[in-house]
């Protein structure tokens, strides 16, 4: 691959995650249907990518030195 990315920014992670949570969910009476689970990973995403932005940002404030 080319161009890396870090785990919690691939969808395939988060689709087999949510799948797989899906799966048990339906073993407890919990139907989750194909197209649940899509904006599942969708809103998944968003989060994680807002959260990795305030993180970055926390970052810079919270550092001891300036960038160079």
């Amino acid at each position: 691959m080319k161009n890396a990315k870090p785990w919690y920014a691939s969808k395939t992670i988060w689709g087999s995650l949510i799948a797989m949570f899906a799966g048990i969910g339906s073993a407890f009476g919990l139907d989750i249907d194909a197209s649940t689970q899509a904006g599942l990973v969708d809103g998944t995403l968003k989060v994680v990518a807002a959260a990795g932005s305030l993180l970055a940002i926390y970052g810079r404030f919270s550092a001891n030195s300036s960038i160079a």
